[in-house]
């Protein structure tokens, strides 16, 4: 077992009262107080987490979002509190909204997919005929779906949203104006390091009646980024776009005749591959930072990480 890539953990916390593990994060409930999230190594497409985890993919998510969280902080109330380890972010426990809140600058990705296959109309957007992949739209739409605890997300309207009382009239409200400022901030900074933000999704909790932006915010998990220079030229030619983002994988996983379906076998990750993912991952943190990233020292990082989470808590009890 490589100890220098952290899958999961199975950690017993001083104060545990809950344990949650989605395709990426481990997350501890303590004393529904803090809620302590590890960005594991473990990587997923369509739904499905993939066999191999990709070294320092969990530093690298976790690092891009404190950045996003501490620079968004003055425009929606988030759940950070401290980042004990380069894997972990701690926050305030909230209880989770089960809508992923997502928003599209372009036509892309399953947007594309979606409308290539006829439909004009997702999540109640309605689209006009003629467009193109990778055409901006223009404004940028919000397109949610559901959060499921296993299996596949599901596309779902605002007014379904509403219908199912899943959240008020006035609480989403609030979500679309959240979810369009955090998007405006995100694609300015892109913009900034000569990338485009191009599409991307936020998820929110409640504490003391208020919403918070819970998880990740701006990661290559969470968003798709392209390269700006270039991005008029390779459209009017209708060109793929150069993109810094988890599309490389599923494009790769769908050559290979993988869509997570049922029945289909997980193509193998060889050591090439999966070094391959690591150095995408690398790289978008130093575009979207503009810093160098800092490999930590080899070692068995749950440890690391347990040792770490531990005395955060034995400081904040």
């Amino acid at each position: 077992m490589n100890k220098s890539v952290l899958n999961k953990t199975n950690f017993k916390l001083e104060g545990q009262t809950g344990f949650y593990r989605g395709k990426v994060r481990d997350v501890y409930n303590v004393k529904d107080k803090y809620w302590i999230m590890i960005a594991t190594d473990r990587i997923s497409a369509f739904d499905v987490v993939l066999p191999r985890g990709i070294p320092f993919k969990g530093q690298v998510l976790n690092q891009i979002a404190l950045r996003f969280l501490d620079d968004t902080g003055g425009l929606v109330p988030n759940w950070k509190i401290a980042s004990p380890d380069p894997m972990v972010t701690v926050g305030h426990y909230c209880q989770p909204i089960p809508i992923e809140m997502i928003i599209r600058g372009y036509l892309t990705g399953s947007s594309w997919r979606t409308y290539q296959n006829g439909k004009r109309e997702i999540c109640g957007v309605s689209l006009p005929e003629g467009l193109r992949e990778h055409e901006k739209f223009p404004e940028p739409i919000i397109t949610p779906t559901t959060k499921a605890a296993e299996g596949h997300d599901e596309d779902i309207s605002r007014e379904e949203i509403l219908e199912q009382g899943i959240v008020t009239e006035e609480d989403y409200a609030l979500l679309e104006k959240y979810t369009r400022a955090l998007y405006a901030h995100g694609a300015e900074v892109a913009r900034k390091k000569g990338l485009i933000l191009v599409d991307t999704k936020y998820e929110f909790g409640k504490k003391d009646g208020r919403i918070f932006l819970i998880d990740e915010i701006h990661t290559p998990d969470s968003s798709r980024y392209f390269y700006l220079d270039g991005y008029d030229e390779r459209f009017k030619r209708g060109e793929p776009q150069k993109q810094l983002s988890k599309e490389f994988v599923r494009e790769w996983l769908m050559q290979k005749g993988f869509q997570g379906k049922t029945g289909q076998p997980v193509p193998e990750m060889n050591d090439d591959f999966v070094n391959s993912v690591s150095e995408r991952y690398i790289e978008l943190y130093e575009k979207i930072t503009g810093e160098s990233f800092i490999r930590p020292e080899e070692g068995d990082v749950a440890e690391r990480v347990k040792i770490n989470i531990e005395e955060f808590l034995g400081s904040n009890p």
